[in-house]
């Protein structure tokens, strides 16, 4: 039975006897927003049971007996939480009053996944949670599955962002990752006849219990309006007269070291009115206009990428970048630095990283603020904004390389486009110095385009201290072959940086089993040192590691096939290899490719060109989205379910092939295919990919890639060893000579025996019940446009997959080659990554 205390004026509900005792008083505790030391709760057992009873009577406000599953998981995060403040608040403190340089780095994604068991890992508390939920009557692994998986980002870019403050958190360098508090996420995809359907995504529903909000600490946005000049004492200057705001309402997220007593901050922005409600037109009975001015205001961080092909939706795009940019700069000057700050000095306390483009617009507006509003001279200001900014691009394709109207920047900020005018006419009078009057050169360099549009790339390079690329060949190609003049006339200016993974969460908490076995074989010690994991080389040659290492590999099946089957009602088959392509859906990324690959061994068996008991079973599983305005790709996963369903369902192949394509595919997912697979599809062309990540993941975890020498795959392929690589298809000097030459890809078709009847079979209607209209337009793009030379690649493809059937017969070499993968990873931690980012970029230290 429940008892009643009355505590402090308001009534306690103890927990009943037989849970625990009654709930005693935080030791040592203090204002929640003190800078100073607060009390942790004991890190004991019995210290978590009685912070978990408090937070589930005093923040839930339910019994242990009363409680449902969403209670108790809130209760468990708020617990693990607890044990984090103190650290972060310390941290806080602790920099406040040092002088350090702190990584901002400015992100429009971050695709954290679930938190619960990273912060339990960090904080070394995930086997006393685990033993004190038990003691409560509690079952962990219901609560890990009462966790919603954060919609703040959508593919690698966003990952790799979360991945990066993860290992500035773990290196204890002082780090707040800035970014947008989006309502929706993406979407939430769906399949319906084999079609992607979007459906929102309501992450927080039940809202986030990792978050603090601050509305106190809004900051207030403007938006269109005009410029106009004054005289400041004999000064001219202008000033910025907005025609409407919103206020930025911050949304902390603490980001834990791995067991270093280190927690920095994330800090998303959530967009809200200033005026939410007009009760005078609400009492006039207009409801929708009382709010009007809410709704608009909310939309800016209402979804991540609005559909963009639109104008309303480029317009709501630049917002959402404004928004976050603009906040997140003025909080650092405002709210991080002393009051008195001389701000000359901001590049000693602050390097902001623009990771990609999506951030550039932070140049004008730190512009606008020291000239404008610190009353700075523009040389000055200058001067110091060269040295608070540097640039990761992250791809080579120019569709991505964003660039900006004349006219919608005009209307949407006026200031910041005469401040980029500026800017671009004393950077082009510094070329015609340097180069003369070289209009073709100086029309190739403008920041704004002959077409009259605001080139970002052009405009961070200008600006930015350093720029660089994520792996080496996407650094040498960005050099010379994207911003070639930019490398010419910014000697120094490029380096390369090549993107890395945080093994605590892609190795520890995806695959346990490894990490047990890697532990086992060269000790502690590996997880924040990978480059240990070479102590590994010896273990290849080893049958009983080996052996291990496959039991490892089929258990992380069986946990997948569990996972797959209570998600979406599907199964694998136990003895398959399984042939795993996961990423964004994109044309460069090629999964058309993968898709000939399947639909010719289908053809091969059927044909009776093979015998099917010759062909080793092998089951691939996609898992990608499409931008919801992008139709050929969306038509590209219709096809993939499309040849799924008659693959899975024709007796012939069955127990030979199988195709898998589960829905929303997503960090929690991820971190149960990766340590499953077996065979990681790596195949964009050759010069297309910046990197990949998800290529670094896989070989970590003991799947042998598949790949062009294309992005990180070159550094892989050099590092594993080509014996354990499949490597296939053009080299980047191949494909530019080809390109050169004319490409034809019906050519190829017709060359290709075994292409042409994928390509019959594709258009003939075989995969659309008879109706060849249905993806006539994939197979006409490849025929007539193929501007990822899909069709080029083929031959080689196959003649890969061909060797990978032959290679995976041979079990001891197959696993020899996958233990080589793992113990030849190591330089593929994000810690490195964070390591050459404060070498040859950052020059800040750890606070120590």
């Amino acid at each position: 039975m429940r008892r009643r205390a009355v505590v402090a004026g308001y009534i306690r509900f103890v927990p009943e006897a037989n849970s625990t005792s009654p709930v005693p008083a935080p030791a040592g505790a203090t204002h929640p927003l003190a800078i100073g030391p607060v009390g942790a709760p004991e890190a004991t057992v019995d210290g978590f049971v009685a912070q978990y009873l408090r937070n589930l009577n005093f923040d839930r406000g339910v019994t242990l007996s009363a409680s449902t599953a969403n209670d108790r998981f809130y209760a468990l995060a708020y617990t693990v939480r607890d044990y984090l403040v103190a650290r972060w608040l310390e941290g806080v403190r602790r920099y406040r009053a040092s002088d350090r340089k702190a990584v901002c780095y400015l992100s429009a994604e971050y695709l954290l996944g679930r938190q619960l068991d990273n912060n339990l890992l960090a904080s070394g508390l995930s086997d006393i949670a685990a033993e004190a939920l038990a003691q409560c009557g509690v079952d962990i692994e219901e609560l890990r599955a009462q966790e919603v998986e954060p919609g703040l980002g959508n593919g690698g870019l966003g990952r790799l962002a979360a991945c990066f403050i993860d290992s500035l958190a773990t290196m204890s360098v002082p780090n707040v990752g800035y970014g947008i508090r989006y309502e929706y996420g993406i979407f939430r995809q769906t399949f319906e006849d084999g079609r992607q359907v979007e459906q929102p995504d309501s992450w927080l529903e039940l809202g986030s219990p990792w978050e603090f909000p601050h509305p106190e600490a809004a900051q207030t946005i403007s938006f269109g309006g005009s410029t106009e000049k004054y005289d400041d004492g004999g000064v001219t200057r202008s000033r910025w007269v907005p025609a409407w705001s919103v206020q930025a309402v911050p949304y902390n997220y603490m980001v834990p070291g791995y067991q270093n007593g280190r927690v920095n901050t994330l800090r998303l922005w959530s967009s809200r009115a200033n005026h939410a409600f007009d009760l005078s037109v609400f009492n006039a009975g207009d409801y929708v206009e009382a709010v009007r001015a809410q709704t608009f205001a909310e939309n800016i961080s209402k979804v991540l990428y609005p559909e963009d092909s639109t104008a309303q939706g480029k317009e709501l795009r630049l917002q959402q970048q404004y928004f976050f940019v603009a906040a997140s700069i003025r909080d650092f000057i405002d709210v991080v630095l002393p009051e008195d700050f001389d701000l000359t000095r901001l590049p000693e306390r602050a390097i902001f990283q623009l990771n990609d483009t999506h951030p550039v617009i932070g140049v004008p507006e730190l512009m606008r603020i020291l000239v404008d509003e610190k009353k700075m001279e523009w040389d000055a200001a200058w001067a110091v904004t060269q040295q608070c900014f540097a640039y990761t691009c992250h791809t080579l394709l120019p569709e991505a390389l964003e660039v900006w109207p004349i006219d919608l920047l005009g209307r949407l900020l006026p200031r910041h486009l005469e401040i980029i005018y500026r800017i671009n006419e004393e950077f082009l009078l510094a070329v015609r110095e340097r180069f003369g009057d070289d209009e073709a050169r100086i029309r190739d360099m403008s920041i704004i385009s002959p077409d009259g549009a605001v080139r970002m790339a052009f405009l961070a390079t200008v600006a930015g201290s350093k720029v660089n690329g994520v792996a080496e060949l996407h650094s040498q190609l960005l050099r010379e072959k994207v911003l070639p003049a930019f490398d010419e006339f910014f000697p120094g200016k490029f380096t390369n940086v090549t993107n890395g993974v945080t093994p605590r969460r892609f190795v520890r908490l995806a695959n346990p089993e490894l990490s047990a076995l890697i532990t086992e074989a060269i000790g502690d010690g590996w997880l924040t040192d990978l480059e240990r994991l070479r102590e590994l080389e010896p273990f290849a040659d080893d049958a009983d590691f080996r052996t291990a290492f496959g039991e490892m590999k089929a258990a992380n099946k069986r946990r997948l096939a569990a996972t797959l089957q209570a998600r979406d009602g599907l199964t694998i088959a136990d003895d398959h290899m399984l042939d795993v392509m996961v990423k964004r859906l994109h044309e460069y990324k090629r999964q058309m490719l993968k898709l000939l690959h399947i639909v010719t061994a289908y053809d091969r068996i059927v044909s009776g060109e093979v015998e099917a008991s010759s062909v080793p079973g092998r089951t691939f599983v996609f898992g990608a989205k499409a931008a919801p305005g992008y139709d050929m790709a969306k038509r590209i996963i219709h096809l993939i379910n499309a040849v799924g369903s008659v693959v899975n369902d024709d007796p012939r192949v069955e127990g030979r092939l199988k195709v898998l394509f589960p829905p929303n595919y997503n960090v929690t997912l991820a971190e149960r295919i990766i340590p499953a697979a077996d065979l990681s599809e790596q195949i964009s062309l050759a010069g297309k990919e910046a990197s990949g990540t998800g290529n670094m993941k896989f070989a970590l975890n003991g799947a042998l890639t598949v790949g062009t020498d294309d992005g990180a795959n070159v550094e892989i392929r050099e590092l594993v060893g080509d014996d354990n690589f499949f490597l296939f298809g053009m080299s980047e000097p191949e494909v530019e000579a080809l390109w050169a030459r004319g490409y034809t890809p019906a050519e190829f078709a017709e060359k290709d025996a075994g292409l042409g009847r994928a390509l019959d079979l594709i258009g003939s209607g075989a995969f659309s019940g008879g109706d060849a209209s249905v993806f006539a337009p994939i197979v006409s793009n490849l025929m007539n446009d193929d501007r990822f030379m899909v069709l080029a690649d083929y031959t080689s493809y196959i003649a890969a997959q061909d060797r990978v059937d032959d290679a995976y017969t041979d079990t001891a070499a197959w696993q020899r080659s996958a233990v080589l993968n793992v113990a030849r990873s190591g330089f593929f931690s994000s810690d490195r990554s964070m390591r050459d980012y404060i070498d040859r970029i950052w020059h800040t230290e750890p606070l120590g």
